[in-house]
């Protein structure tokens, strides 16, 4: 277990609104909290997660796209800045870019990702919650899981479902799952800050932390 006195080191990248983020920074302003944002890391310059950040007091990486043009170039400032950062997890938080192998060879196993979906259903794409809607599924829902280099398919480590509601469109249902990853996501980073993740090939554990 990961003393009270040593919080992880977290490392967040953003694309957007950055709801999922502001719910980590409202985590981890809880004071036995076992993780801290200690960088945030963005490609576009327009986007309201650098607010968040900024008034939460935490560093902000932009790379933007506007301006650096190749992903791979992008991802290298990102990835220097978060190892000068001495960033031990990087969580994916609405960040909108497939990361190169350089990246996640740098932070083999510590990557997570929020997916709109109950994975592997709907995996490998930036529309999978209008999938959803498109295929008539009754249930949906949305994953936290490690990232490999094999596209939404890293070991999976939390999911929360919900009910397709009969007048839902993409919006609506879309709002619903973001509630459900706000809470997930903290949770994932406090289980893999707290040493209670357990990854078997491609299955992931997490031990309840009263066991």
């Amino acid at each position: 277990m990961r003393g009270a006195l040593s919080p992880l080191r977290v490392g967040v990248l953003v694309s957007g609104a950055g709801t999922n983020l502001q719910a980590l920074l409202d985590a981890a302003r809880e004071p036995h909290y076992p993780a801290r944002i200690v960088l945030v890391g963005c490609n576009r310059a327009d986007v309201a997660a650098i607010g968040r950040a900024q008034s939460a007091g935490v560093p902000v990486c932009l790379v933007d796209r506007a301006t650096v043009p190749e992903r791979v170039e992008r991802q290298r400032h990102l990835l220097v800045a978060l190892q000068s950062a001495d960033v031990e997890l990087v969580v994916l938080a609405g960040y909108d870019e497939i990361l190169v192998p350089e990246f996640v060879a740098a932070y083999s196993g510590r990557i997570l990702n929020t997916h709109p979906s109950l994975l592997p259903a709907f995996g490998g794409t930036m529309h999978a919650v209008a999938q959803a809607l498109e295929h008539g599924v009754k249930v949906t829902g949305c994953t936290i899981h490690l990232v490999t280099d094999d596209l939404d398919n890293g070991p999976i480590l939390l999911q929360e479902c919900l009910e397709v509601r009969d007048d839902d469109d993409v919006a609506s249902l879309h709002a619903r799952i973001r509630e459900r990853e706000h809470r997930l996501l903290p949770r994932a980073v406090s289980a893999f800050a707290e040493g209670r993740v357990r990854v078997e090939g491609r299955r992931a554990r997490v031990i309840k932390s009263d066991q």
